[in-house]
C-alpha cells in the first residue's frame, strides 16, 4: 500500500502552512492596538452637561387632542377639561411653567490650570455647565468665550494639576491615517470608537470658514467636543457634526481642525472674541464650461462673482470676472478654500493673489481687512442682547443677503429684524429699518452698536438716525428709566 503522502508533499504543506502563519501574523500586527492611548490620554476628556432654564405655556400633551365623548356626568369630564379646556385644546388661562432643559457633550483640558475646549453648540445659553474628569470629580464651568462660526468655545474650572491632552498638527494628517475618539455618547462617559481620516478640508453648508475633516468614526450625541486622536495621542480635531438621515451614525463624521480650533481659543482667551480675514468678494466655483470659456485647461480656483464696495478686493482693483488661482501661493482646488485661507489671515497684512484675468495671469497684493460678522464672545452677545431688549427692537449685522433683499447698497449701520413694545416702537422705529447713528455716534456695525446703547442716558431723549425706502431721517427716542 502506497504512503498517502511522500515526504516531499510533507516538506511542501509545511512551508505553505508556515507561510499562512508568517502572514496572518503580519496582518495581525498591522492593525493598530489603542489600549496604551487610551491609558494614557482618556484622563484629560471630560464630560460635560449643561442645564438652561426655560419657561412654557404649553401643555406636555397634544395640542390637538381632542375630549373624548364621555357619559354625561362622568367624573372625567372634568379632569379632561381641566386639562384641555373645552374642546381639547388649553385655554389662555394656562399659567407659564418652568422647567430645567439638560444636555450632554464632551470636551478635552488643554492646560493643567483648568482650561476646557468643547464646541459652542454643546454650552450656548447654557445657564449652567458642569464638567465631571475621568476620577469622577465635579467642577462648574464658566464661558471665557464662545465662537459660533467656528463652533469653539473655551471655559475654565477652578482646579490645578490637570491631566492635559498633547495638541498635534493638521497639516500632518494624512487621509487613510487612524484616528480614534473618547467622548460620552448618550451620557455613556469615555466611549472609545476608531476609524480613519476619509477626507480633509471638507466645506459644509453654512460653514464657510471651518476645513472639516471627514472621519468614519461612529460619533452620535454626547461626542459633540470631544476629541479626535492620531495614532501618536496627539488631538488632531474636535468632533463636531455628522450627517445622517436618522439622527445617529451613519458612517460620515466631522472634526474641527486642532490648528483652527487653538487658533480661536488662543484668541478667545485673550480677547473673548475672534478676528477673521476679509478680502471682500463674492465667489463660485469654476465649472468645467467656464474653464473653457476661460481658456483653462481644467477648472479650479474662484470665480469673482461680485466685488463689495469700498472692501480690500476694491481697493487692490479686483474685478468681477476675475479668477483666483492662488492665495498666498497655495492652489485653490475649489473656491471654499479661500474662503478658509482668508478667513485664517492676519489683518492688515498684505496676502498674494494670483488671478486669471482676459486669459492673463496677474499678481495682486490685496491688504486683509477685519470680517464684521456676529460676536464672537457669549458675554458679548449676552449684553447685546440686554441692550436691545432695552429699547424693544433686535438688531443683526447688515451683511449682504439682507442689502440685496432689501436694495440697501452701500448703506451703514445694523438692521432692526422685529420690534417689541417698547421705547423703539413708541418713537416710530419699524422692522425693515437700519439704524445708522444713536446719540451723536455713527454705527456701522454690532459692534458700534453695543457702544452706543451701553452708555445711553437712562430717562433721557436721544437722537437716532435710521434708513428707511424713502431715505435717511432723525427721530426722538426717550430712553427707559429701567
Amino acid at each position: 500500500m502506497k504512503a498517502l503522502l511522500s515526504k516531499s508533499s510533507i516538506t511542501r504543506y509545511s512551508v505553505i502552512l508556515m507561510l499562512l502563519l508568517i502572514t496572518s501574523l503580519v496582518q495581525a500586527r498591522s492593525l493598530p492596538d489603542f489600549t496604551e492611548l487610551v491609558e494614557m490620554h482618556s484622563p484629560s476628556v471630560v464630560n460635560i452637561s449643561t442645564k438652561q432654564h426655560k419657561t412654557t405655556t404649553r401643555n406636555k400633551f397634544n395640542r390637538e387632542f381632542q375630549m373624548p365623548d364621555l357619559p354625561e356626568g362622568s367624573p372625567f369630564n372634568e379632569f379632561f377639561r381641566h386639562f384641555f379646556g373645552e374642546g381639547g385644546v388649553p385655554g389662555p388661562q394656562q399659567e407659564p411653567r418652568e422647567f430645567d432643559a439638560r444636555s450632554l457633550g464632551s470636551g478635552f483640558i488643554i492646560s493643567e490650570d483648568g482650561y476646557i475646549m468643547t464646541n459652542f453648540h454643546v454650552v450656548n445659553e447654557a445657564d449652567e455647565i458642569l464638567v465631571r474628569l475621568s476620577d469622577r470629580r465635579e467642577y462648574v464651568a464658566k464661558i471665557i468665550g464662545s465662537d459660533k462660526t467656528s463652533d469653539v468655545a473655551l471655559l475654565k474650572i477652578d482646579a490645578k494639576g490637570l491631566p492635559t491632552a498633547k495638541i498635534g498638527d493638521t497639516t500632518k494628517l494624512k487621509v487613510g491615517e487612524w484616528v480614534l475618539a473618547i467622548g460620552s455618547p448618550f451620557g455613556f462617559d469615555h466611549s472609545v470608537t476608531a476609524g480613519i481620516v476619509s477626507a480633509k478640508g471638507r466645506s459644509l453648508p453654512n460653514e464657510n470658514y471651518v476645513p472639516f475633516i471627514q472621519t468614519d468614526v461612529a460619533i452620535n450625541p454626547g461626542n459633540s467636543g470631544g476629541p479626535l486622536f492620531n495614532l501618536e495621542g496627539e488631538v488632531v480635531g474636535i468632533n463636531s457634526q455628522i450627517y445622517s438621515r436618522t439622527g445617529g451614525f451613519m458612517g460620515l463624521s466631522f472634526a474641527i481642525p486642532i490648528d483652527l480650533a487653538m487658533n480661536v481659543a488662543d484668541q478667545l482667551r485673550n480677547s473673548g472674541h475672534v478676528k477673521r480675514g476679509w478680502l471682500g468678494v463674492m465667489i463660485q466655483d469654476v465649472t468645467r464650461e467656464l474653464a473653457e470659456s476661460f481658456g483653462m485647461k481644467h477648472p479650479y480656483g474662484a470665480l469673482v462673482a461680485r466685488v463689495m464696495p469700498d472692501s480690500p478686493s476694491e481697493k487692490a482693483g479686483i474685478e468681477a470676472g476675475d479668477v483666483i488661482l492662488k492665495y498666498n501661493g497655495t492652489k485653490l482646488d475649489s473656491s471654499s478654500m479661500l474662503q478658509h485661507l482668508v478667513g485664517a489671515s492676519r489683518i492688515d497684512k498684505p496676502a498674494e493673489l494670483e488671478i486669471l484675468r482676459n486669459g492673463d495671469r496677474k499678481t495682486v497684493f490685496v491688504n486683509i481687512g477685519e470680517l464684521k460678522c456676529d460676536l464672537a464672545s457669549e458675554d458679548s452677545r449676552s449684553q447685546l442682547k440686554q441692550n436691545a431688549a432695552l429699547l424693544g427692537i433686535n438688531v443683526v449685522e447688515l451683511n449682504d443677503d439682507i442689502r440685496e433683499q432689501h436694495k440697501l447698497e452701500g448703506v451703514k449701520g445694523v438692521f432692526v429684524e422685529s420690534v417689541i413694545p417698547g421705547a423703539a416702537k413708541r418713537a416710530g422705529i419699524e422692522p425693515g429699518d437700519v439704524i445708522q447713528m444713536i446719540n451723536r455716534v455713527r454705527v456701522n456695525n454690532l459692534n458700534d452698536f453695543m457702544k452706543a446703547v451701553k452708555g445711553l442716558p437712562k430717562g433721557g431723549n436721544i437722537a437716532v438716525l435710521i434708513h428707511r425706502a424713502n431715505g435717511s431721517r432723525f427721530i426722538a427716542l426717550q430712553v427707559p428709566k429701567e
